[in-house]
């Protein structure tokens, strides 16, 4: 029975990515000397902003750094509010007694300023941020489950990106892969994890009540005899 749900935030809560890489660009291009792609951006993707701005700029990084939240704070009315569906998926699952958490790599400043402006700041029971030198999701994926004292088996963690199905596997924790975002590389991450697709944010909610439902009827059955 799964007992914890964990959430990827950027491309899977809301629609962030986009507004990411621009306050990103224009932090940290004036003290890289050129326009930053979005190719370069990117490929910083899995560190938190200190480590995205140190891995390009690594003098300058706390000018640029002051500059992004600056930047990130105002750009976010571009997205103030998460995906369609979301509010209503953390309530279903809070009703199932679900414990709910959120991993990002996000740093705890980025995560904070979002939370707010989504109105989500009191919805996880759990937030992990993540680290300026690595990939961390899977380390806090397995501090939650010695936490709690889980199986594997009894967490699931939905993310967007094909990097959250491998961090996810290290942990031995099923990845949900979230296809409603704009910037889900939809074709490869069908490709890796065919069995755990999920187009829409409804169809996703109607697969974690379902397998709840039927669990604990297991359960309620074993228990009877």
């Amino acid at each position: 029975m799964i007992k914890l749900v964990a959430f990827d935030l950027d491309g899977t809560i809301g629609d962030t990515i986009p507004m990411c890489i621009k306050a990103f660009r224009q932090a940290v291009s004036p003290y890289a000397g050129h326009l930053l792609t979005d190719r370069e951006v990117v490929e910083t993707f899995g560190l938190n902003e200190i480590g995205m701005i140190k891995s390009i700029v690594p003098e300058k990084w706390k000018q640029a750094l002051r500059d992004f939240y600056s930047l990130y704070e105002k750009l976010h009315h571009e997205c103030s509010e998460p995906y369609e569906g979301i509010p209503d998926l953390i309530a279903a699952l809070r009703a199932k007694g679900l414990i709910l958490a959120l991993i990002t790599g996000k740093g705890e400043r980025s995560c904070r300023i979002t939370l707010n402006e989504f109105r989500m700041e009191h919805d996880f029971d759990e937030i992990l941020t993540g680290s300026e030198s690595e990939n961390v999701k899977a380390q806090s994926l397995r501090l939650l489950l010695k936490k709690y004292d889980l199986l594997p088996a009894q967490c699931v963690y939905i993310g967007d990106a094909v990097s959250d199905v491998s961090e996810a596997g290290k942990a031995g924790v099923i990845c949900l892969s979230a296809l409603w975002g704009t910037t889900a590389k939809a074709e490869e991450l069908k490709s890796i994890n065919a069995d755990y697709i999920f187009e829409t944010v409804g169809e996703l909610k109607n697969y974690l009540i379902k397998i709840q439902t039927r669990n604990r009827s297991r359960c309620q059955y074993h228990e009877r005899i």
